[in-house]
Parts: C-alpha cells; sequence; structure tokens
C-alpha cells in the first residue's frame, strides 16, 4: 500500500471528445450499413458493446470527421443522459471503424504506469459511478464535462498489482462472457423452433387481447413506485432497465405500499413489454418476484387455456412482432409511446392445444438452461462487485485470492474472509 498513489484521471490516460464541428453527421447521412460504425447510446447500454442496432456513415463522411475514432484497446464512456455506461475496444470487436458520438468520450491509455484492463474495472466501481453523479450538471438530461472527468480520482497501485488485480477480475468476467455466449446459443436454437413449428402447424390466428386475462400499465413512477438509494425489499423494473438489459439483481429498489405492491407484483408467467422511449422490449418473468413494474410498461396476464405463456414470449422475439412496434416508431419524430390497445390489436399465428404441448417440451429445457445461466452470471458478477473495492483499495490482498475457487462456486474464497 505505501506503493499505491490516488491520481486524477486526466493525468493518467487521456481524455478524447467527438467531433462536433460542422461535419457531424446529419440524420440523412446515416444508414443500416456503411464504412464506419458511428456509436450511439443504444451501442453504450451498460459495460459493453451491443452491436445489434447500429447506423454507419460513409468513407467520404469519416474521411472529414477528425475527432474521435477509436483505436483497439480504447474505453468508451457514455456522458450525456445515461452517464458512465462504458465498453472496451479489444480486437475482438466485429467492427474495424468506429467513431463515437457527440454523447461520449475515449479514454486511451498512452501511460506505461497505467494496465488499461485495470481501468476498465475501475469504471465498475461504486467509487467511479459516485465520483461522476458528484460532477454531473443538468436534470432533464445529465451531463458530464470533460473538465470534470479529468479531475476524477483512482488508485492506482504498481504495474504488476494492476495487472494481478484485472486479472482476477478478468476471470469473472470472462466466466459471465462465456456463459452469455452459450446463452445467446440457447436463444437462437429456442427461437428457431419455435418459428420452424409455427410454420408447420400453425392452426389460425388470433389477437393479443384474445389471449390475456389483464392488461395494465405499471405504477406511477412518481406517486406510487418511486426508486430509492436504500433497499425497501422490494424492486422495480423500469424501460432503462430493459433497455439496457439489466438483470433483476440490478433493478432499483422501490418504496410502495402494501396495496400498490400486491397491485402490480410481477408473477411467473406475466409478459412485460416496454411501452415508451423504445417500444416492445420484452421479457417474460419466471417465478414470482419481490418486484413491481412502473407505467412506462405493460404487463400482459396470458390465458393458459389459449396458449402457453412461454409461445407468446417466443412470438414476441419475432421480425413479425418488431416490425408491427416499429410502424410506432416510424409515425412520430417526438418520443414514441404506445399505447396498450395498439398492443392488443396484434395478430399472429398459433398452433393447436396438443402442438402447444409438444412444442414446449422441448422449448422450457432451453429456458429453464437460460436461467440458470442469468442467475449464475448474477452470483458471479456479485463477488466481482464486492472483491472490487477492496482489492482497489488494498483492503484485500490480490495474492490472497484463488480465481478457480471464486469462478466455479458462488462463495468467495480467499484469505482473511
Amino acid at each position: 500500500m505505501t506503493k499505491w498513489r490516488e491520481v486524477k484521471l486526466g493525468d493518467i490516460c487521456l481524455i478524447i471528445d467527438g467531433d462536433r464541428g460542422k461535419n457531424y453527421p446529419r440524420e440523412n447521412e446515416f444508414s443500416r450499413d456503411g464504412y464506419c460504425l458511428f456509436l450511439n447510446t443504444k451501442n453504450v447500454p451498460n459495460i459493453k458493446f451491443d452491436f445489434s442496432e447500429c447506423v454507419f456513415i460513409s468513407k467520404d463522411k469519416d474521411a472529414l470527421l477528425r475527432k474521435g475514432k477509436l483505436k483497439f484497446e480504447d474505453i468508451v464512456v457514455t456522458t450525456r443522459g445515461t452517464l458512465a455506461n462504458f465498453a472496451y475496444y479489444t480486437r475482438e470487436c466485429i467492427y474495424s471503424n468506429i467513431r463515437i458520438n457527440s454523447g461520449m468520450v475515449i479514454l486511451r491509455n498512452e501511460n506505461q504506469n497505467l494496465y488499461t484492463p485495470y481501468l476498465y474495472h475501475f469504471l465498475m466501481s461504486k467509487n467511479f459511478k459516485q465520483q461522476v453523479s458528484s460532477f454531473a450538471t443538468g436534470s432533464a438530461q445529465p451531463q458530464l464535462p470533460i473538465k470534470d472527468m479529468k479531475n476524477i480520482l483512482i488508485s492506482l497501485p504498481p504495474f504488476e498489482v494492476q495487472k494481478k488485480i484485472a486479472g482476477v477480475l478478468g476471470a469473472l468476467d470472462d466466466k459471465i462472457e462465456l456463459n452469455n455466449k452459450i446463452n445467446n446459443n440457447l436463444e437462437q436454437q429456442a427461437q428457431a423452433l419455435y418459428v420452424n413449428n409455427i410454420e408447420l402447424y400453425k392452426e389460425r390466428n388470433i389477437k393479443v387481447e384474445d389471449i390475456v386475462i389483464t392488461a395494465n400499465t405499471g405504477a406511477d413512477a412518481i406517486q406510487k413506485a418511486p426508486i430509492v438509494d436504500y433497499d425497501t425489499g422490494v424492486k422495480c423494473v423500469r424501460v432503462g432497465d430493459m433497455s439496457n438489459k439489466r438483470s433483476y439483481s440490478d433493478w432499483g429498489y422501490a418504496k410502495v405500499t402494501d396495496d400498490v405492491f400486491s397491485q402490480y407484483q410481477l408473477k411467473k408467467d406475466d409478459i412485460i413489454v416496454t411501452r415508451t422511449a423504445s417500444l416492445g422490449l420484452n421479457t417474460i418473468i419466471s417465478k414470482n418476484l419481490d418486484a413491481v413494474y412502473n407505467n412506462g410498461l405493460i404487463r400482459l396476464t396470458i390465458n393458459k387455456d389459449v396458449i402457453v405463456p412461454l409461445l407468446v414470449y417466443r412470438q414476441f422475439q419475432t421480425d413479425d412482432f418488431k416490425n408491427y412496434i416499429s410502424k410506432i416508431e416510424g409515425e412520430t419524430s417526438v418520443r414514441p409511446n404506445m399505447k396498450i390497445n395498439y398492443l392488443l390489436q396484434y395478430s399472429f399465428a398459433v398452433m393447436n392445444k396438443e402442438k402447444q404441448k409438444e412444442l414446449i417440451k422441448v422449448l422450457e429445457p432451453l429456458w429453464n438452461k437460460q436461467e440458470q445461466l442469468i442467475e449464475e452470471n448474477a452470483r458471479l458478477a456479485a463477488i466481482r462487485d464486492t472483491l472490487l473495492p477492496k482489492l482497489m483499495s488494498g483492503e484485500i490482498d490480490v495474492s490472497n485470492v484463488d480465481i478457480s475457487a471464486l469462478t466455479s462456486t458462488d462463495k468467495l474464497s480467499f484469505s482473511g474472509e
């Protein structure tokens, strides 16, 4: 610890802004494919990139821009709207030409005393997020000015210690990433099975309104289910949790009355769908939760006498459903909003009950495995988040951490704990 020092972020790495000048791309200059990926906040939803929705600019347009081009080993951090989401640009990335938009910055390490993966893990820490909150300006759309970001403090141990700390935390990240890849593969298998069976055995078309017992928007986000910064025992899922793909463990706590909880509790087989901002994002609840949903979402309670809820969820992952939802987004330039009735009018093909039962016997084990992996990742992330501040403060000596034990069990394994 005698060799550790506290330094300012701006003193150990470059903080690079995007090009905000006259050549900044206009809306009509973006396309669905092209020479250079132009990052937006959807591409940086949490702590890694998401390239499911991308926009590009041409080679000629890219040549006009002077700042904001990524190099391998750069870290991107969002600085407007949703603050402090970040992603690490490594050679494993599928895109080689990337620029940032005006709502983010690049952290570029050109300091031989700083190990970039250590910096990446520092950005996961509560310490970093607390400092970001203290420097943030604006309420409607928070911003983190570069001049303030440069003053964020980071504890910097000797280089070899940085490597060891990043190695321990990275081993947990690698296990989480492996689980995510397995889960993505299971998702593709399940969706392909569903689509193929629907094409072969569809019996009739039906509307969502004909398969639900109830359909409701959630609790008022200000009056009935405000988010608080302490443990109330009840969580609340919001649109941001869905768009940022946060797991249940990362949802915020809400202060609700017993009556509100009883009315809006999320229960097994409920399907929730976002109706504002990012429309149509959805998930199925796999068990009764100590959680509610706010008024940015719609909850569907499915009539199981008509259709198995998991099959409705599978239908909501199809291109047909996504195209139906996208019609709303294309009709307005302001913040989109989906009424319940629009969702209820969505029509899709269903199979008879016997074929449903046959298909669900195949799909349910896949879904259960996906849920197991999600829960395992939540445990691994909790271990990482517990270890991270203790390692980075020197409270735990990194040499006492057993990496193999950490990635094979949900119990912490290191001397003195």
